[in-house]
């Protein structure tokens, strides 16, 4: 028989389509099912137009067999099969698809669904395998044709015994090697697992003979093997039922089945969007965080199916970054592909999808804030800290997106508010959104800064996290309200401003001793507007807050920034008379006063005195 060279411009090609098209090999095996998917779909669409073919879907299906001993591997599939020009055609010329063939001479039809389009995922085959067989009889045709090849050196096509419509791929599996393991490929566990994997959603149930096990009868403890026929694949999807006909436990089935988390999800979306670019999708929102969600190891995506084939397990593409922590899938008939169907030929379609499903997710979480307040508060715990990333980052580009997501303890409501409910509260004459911030709310309760601003009546929002004040920084405003720190000097928007610069003035030469006293540990020392009923306190000036200077002085490459500090001191305490005398009377003790008042402001702040011994021999000299 004369072998016949691939119609294609060299050797070359094939041998790039075998070893650098696709990034796994065992991709080959989702390539075939998804042809013989094809093949059935063929007879499908040619059973709806032609009222003498009887369609039974039972007799329509796709079989993997496996025979260790020849290391074979055949798929097989009770489709429309492939004459011998067929044959010459589609497998002869490489990157020539029937299947695109057919989808374009029934261009009009809707409802044809054909996964093959580039006619180089059948060669994935000589990947694992060094012979292919394809044994093919047309639907209606007399004689059955083998068309066989090992790979590069070309093919051959012969007369065969069929007695069926249909193909069978037989995959002669290469002999395992140092460098890859071929063997797996003959085991049922790893043909089922790469099915569920890759090809859990194709329509036609794939069949395979698997081994099991039972008690021998009239015995206890003796078992015996046997072969029981299997379907692989769930094949319907839950994302292509209707709502309607789903119920809760259905989700939470699906999101334990795909090992999405360990516990129940806390909400989950169905959506189905028809269009230009048209797709179905299930997001899950986890109750729990990822054991490493906040780690570099973690890895966020949705997986991405093209008609119910897996073309990636984690596309990252489809997520904002702070949207992270949603897990699910994406089905799109409309992505265009590369041709090795596992990336994307181009982000058009994907840029939509992607849009809509952060525009979905944001409406979700909305709406829990709205209408189950406990179950948002839960949610915030876990994955909070992700919305505030997503405000501080790209330079504040997706603020506006997250700002209404955001919540925080009010001093008043004594829980989490959004900022929306603070500012609806607020009274006619409050000029700012006002935080403070610190380690805990109970730490932040005993600020001193606090209390000019809580005798007003006005409400403080507490920020505890890391990123919070970075976050709010960054957003600026909010309805047009500025925030406000407590820990900034300057004005707070208080009446006693003018009344604290008639201060300053008048204990200027006092403040500038003080200022000379400390050095460069501080800017400025000044009367307080804030503090009431405390002596001292520390507060900023400058774009780096106090509580900044904390968080960056903790990373590992630590900057060395320091915030630009203000040694704020309370005229009308008994303290001040205490300083005052000691200012016109004793020098040494006015040095010692000042040099106590500002490391007792440090802690006060949670900010580390610079010399705790000095700090220490300072408060015996007191006492002495």
């Amino acid at each position: 028989m004369q072998k016949k060279q691939f119609q294609a411009e060299s050797k070359r090609l094939l041998e790039l389509m075998i070893n650098s098209i696709y990034t796994h090999k065992e991709i080959f095996l989702r390539e075939l099912i998804s042809n013989a998917s094809d093949a059935l779909d063929k007879m499908y669409y040619k059973a709806l137009i032609d009222s003498s073919i009887k369609f039974n879907k039972d007799d329509y299906y796709i079989r993997i067999s496996i025979d260790k001993d020849a290391r074979t591997l055949t798929i097989s599939d009770t489709g429309i099969g492939m004459t011998k020009e067929e044959l010459e055609s589609n497998l002869g010329t490489i990157a020539k698809s029937g299947s695109w063939d057919f989808k374009q001479s029934n261009e009009q039809k809707e409802d044809i669904n054909i996964i093959g389009q580039f006619g180089v995922g059948f060669y994935s085959a000589f990947m694992v395998a060094r012979h292919v067989q394809v044994i093919s009889k047309a639907f209606g045709a007399e004689q059955a044709f083998v068309w066989e090849s090992d790979g590069v050196e070309g093919y051959t096509i012969a007369p065969a015994q069929k007695d069926t419509a249909g193909t069978d791929i037989i995959l002669t599996i290469k002999p395992s090697s140092d460098e890859e393991n071929y063997d797996e490929f003959l085991e049922e566990y790893k043909i089922r697992s790469l099915v569920k994997k890759y090809s859990d959603f194709i329509r036609y149930p794939i069949k395979m003979l698997v081994t099991k096990s039972r008690q021998k009868e009239g015995t206890k403890d003796e078992y015996e093997d046997y072969k029981e026929d299997e379907i692989l694949n769930s094949m319907v999807p839950i994302w292509r039922k209707n709502k309607s006909e789903l119920k809760p436990e259905d989700y939470e089935k699906f999101y334990e089945e795909k090992h999405y988390g360990f516990s129940k999800p806390l909400s989950y979306i169905h959506l189905n969007l028809e269009g230009i670019t048209s797709f179905r999708a299930i997001l899950y929102i986890p109750e729990n965080v990822p054991f490493d969600y906040y780690s570099k190891e973690y890895q966020k995506g949705l997986e991405l199916y093209s008609n119910g084939v897996l073309v990636m397990s984690k596309c990252a593409d489809l997520l904002p970054d702070y949207f992270a922590f949603v897990q699910g899938l994406v089905d799109s008939e409309s992505l265009s592909l590369n041709i090795s169907r596992e990336l994307l030929q181009q982000d058009r379609q994907l840029k939509f999808i992607a849009q809509k499903i952060k525009e979905k997710i944001k409406s979700e979480l909305l709406n829990m804030l709205e209408k189950e307040r406990d179950k948002y508060l839960k949610f915030f715990k876990n994955f909070g800290k992700t919305l505030k990333y997503g405000v501080y980052a790209n330079f504040g580009a997706d603020k506006e997106d997250l700002q209404d997501l955001l919540v925080f303890y009010s001093s008043k409501e004594k829980k989490e508010v959004t900022l929306s409910e603070y500012v609806l509260r607020m009274p006619q004459d409050q000029k700012y959104i006002y935080y403070a911030t610190g380690e805990s709310i109970d730490r932040i309760a005993k600020l001193p800064q606090t209390e000019a601003v809580a005798d007003k009546g006005y409400e403080i929002l507490f920020f505890t996290d890391d990123i919070d004040e970075f976050a709010i920084k960054m957003m600026g405003k909010y309805k047009e309200k500025e925030f406000k720190s407590l820990s900034e000097s300057g004005d707070l928007g208080l009446d006693n401003d003018q009344k604290d610069e008639k201060k300053d003035e008048k204990y200027k030469d006092l403040f500038q001793k003080a200022k000379e006293i400390l050095k460069d540990k501080v800017k400025d020392v000044r009367a307080s507007q804030k503090l009431k009923t405390h002596p001292v306190c520390i507060s900023s000036e400058g774009a780096l807050s106090l509580e900044m200077e904390k968080v960056l002085q903790g990373l590992p490459d630590n900057p060395g920034v320091k915030a630009e500090k203000i040694l704020e001191i309370n005229t009308s305490h008994d303290v001040f008379r205490a300083l005052e005398k000691a200012y016109q009377d004793d020098e040494p003790k006015f040095e010692l006063y000042i040099n106590l008042l500002y490391d007792q402001a440090l802690i006060i702040e949670g900010l580390a005195v610079a010399d705790p011994m000095e700090f220490s021999n300072n408060i015996c000299k007191l006492m002495v």
